[in-house]
């Protein structure tokens, strides 16, 4: 799969003792003879298509993201990205948008040609942040008003009359201060079939008795005359159909030959971890068993930094030891893999090597950064940081 090159320091035939060739360094002659800016440049690229990007998106001057992203992004994952519980978010993708007609009146438009069509839409949700109304009219004897969500319609392209279509309704109280939600996911549905269909949002104030609110009384925060903290947000879930393959089915042992990402991906900081390269005049005596060993992905390293917002790095962790026969508990072996340790002790067979050293468990990763929009987006990568290691 397209992570592997990741960990690609991994090699196969651990056990047996390396030859003169291998001992040099995991970085061979053949790329010593490459520009090393090309090198890197193509990394960096492939890195991206991991990602699912094809170039780093171009962010200008300094972005606040919305506090909701960032307190959605905390929930999900901890401080290195890695999700916690893989159940807690819907889909694997979360857009936010900010109003476009930044209007003093309830309407507003979202610009959605980020979103794939290919996407899967599963909630949109309407975030407007309700003022608290003017002390004058505090005493007002309206409790609670019914809030509506409507989806504006063309009229010209059917065969109603009604020009407005009703999405989402709820009382609200008066007098309470903070954010509201309204789903609002038909609209989004449609707008995402047909971009001409998109001609905003309106929302209607009334009393319980069906009057006309006033919207001196019932205020929400607009992207003209509020912080950027209080503007209307649209809040996208969707699902981009990415699926994790299960462990049980890879070819891992193929996976182990992909090419490395230059050394200066990794962080060279020791409170980071020191790199995982060989030192194979040790490793000859003794060979170490399997085990997980570090490895730092450093997005300011690799000049990422301006678009990722969190997390700075994370640490993808590679796998690295020898598979000997006997095989025992602690390395985690399938039953393949104790069959083929025995055939190579045995030497029943010509060109049966040791097992590999490979993850056998593999976390997600959640990362939250601006899009070519510089709109915010918290997108899940499965299987990027390897949990535990075995022999397989």
């Amino acid at each position: 799969m397209f992570l592997w090159f990741i960990f690609a320091s991994l090699l196969c035939s651990a056990s047996a003792r390396p030859s003169t060739q291998t001992l040099e360094t995991p970085f061979s002659d053949e790329n010593d003879t490459e520009d090393p800016a090309e090198v890197r440049s193509a990394a960096i690229k492939r890195l991206l298509e991991v990602f699912g990007m094809d170039d780093p998106p171009s962010i200008h001057g300094h972005k606040q993201a919305p506090q909701y992203m960032l307190d959605l992004y905390n929930t999900v994952a901890d401080v290195d990205g890695v999700t916690k519980d893989p159940n807690l978010l819907e889909g694997n993708t979360v857009r936010s948008f900010f109003d476009k007609l930044r209007s003093e009146q309830v309407e507003f438009s979202f610009n959605l040609s980020t979103v794939s069509r290919e996407e899967k839409i599963l909630t949109a949700e309407l975030h407007l942040f309700k003022l608290r109304p003017q002390a004058s009219l505090t005493f007002n004897r309206h409790h609670f008003c019914q809030v509506s969500v409507y989806q504006v319609l063309d009229t010209s392209k059917s065969n109603s009359t009604q020009d407005k279509k009703l999405l989402s309704s709820r009382l609200i109280p008066v007098h309470s201060a903070g954010w509201e939600v309204f789903t609002i996911s038909q609209a989004v549905r449609s707008w995402m079939m047909d971009e001409d269909s998109h001609l905003g949002l309106h929302v209607v104030v009334r009393t319980l008795g069906g009057s006309s609110m006033d919207m001196k009384l019932m205020r929400f925060a607009s992207g003209r005359n509020h912080h950027q903290s209080k503007q209307p947000m649209l809040v996208l879930f969707t699902d981009d159909g990415r699926r994790s393959t299960s462990l049980e089915s890879r070819d891992l042992h193929n996976n182990a030959a992909t090419p490395t990402l230059p050394k200066s991906f990794m962080s060279g900081s020791s409170s980071r971890m020191a790199r995982s390269v060989l030192d194979y005049s040790e490793e000859e005596a003794a060979p170490a068993p399997c085990q997980r060993h570090p490895l730092y992905v450093d997005f300011e390293e690799i000049g990422w930094s301006g678009w990722i917002i969190s997390p700075r790095g994370y640490n993808a962790y590679h796998c690295r030891g020898s598979c000997p026969f006997p095989l025992g508990q602690n390395m985690r072996a399938t039953n393949h893999a104790t069959v083929q340790s025995i055939i190579n002790a045995l030497k029943l067979l010509k060109g049966v090597d040791t097992p590999c050293c490979v993850p056998d468990k593999l976390f997600s990763i959640n990362l939250l950064y601006f899009d070519d929009d510089e709109n915010v987006v918290l997108k899940q990568y499965n299987d990027m940081v390897a949990g535990s290691c075995g022999c397989h």
